[in-house]
């Protein structure tokens, strides 16, 4: 009885595992589209490449869209086709700059 529960439970968290790992591409690097394929991919959407990277197998562009929001794209690297697409928060970054002025000022206005 113990073996068939701990087969089921098994089995019941594999494809969580598997669809976890939905975000990676797996394509060989001879069916890649060329880096500059991507610049131009990022160039026809109006974006402004700060940089291209690979993670997970899959092209990331770094950059500003065309109202100069912080964006992260991920793009599949043999069809071009955009996976995902995340605006990047500012506002975060922000606190935390005036938070540490207001620490270097001698602490907090209080």
């Amino acid at each position: 009885m113990k073996k068939t529960l701990t087969i089921l439970g098994f089995l019941a968290v594999v494809p969580a595992g598997v669809a976890l790992a939905d975000d990676d591409c797996f394509v060989p690097m001879a069916d890649w589209q060329p880096r500059d394929a991507v610049a131009l991919l990022a160039e026809e959407n109006g974006w402004m490449v700060r940089r291209i990277k690979i993670d997970d197998g899959c092209y990331e562009i770094d950059g500003r869209d065309a109202e100069g929001r912080r964006i992260e794209v991920t793009v599949h690297p043999a069809t071009l086709e955009v996976i995902e697409f995340e605006y990047e928060d500012e506002d975060d970054d922000g606190r935390r700059d005036q938070d540490r002025d207001r620490t270097r000022e001698g602490g907090d206005d209080d």
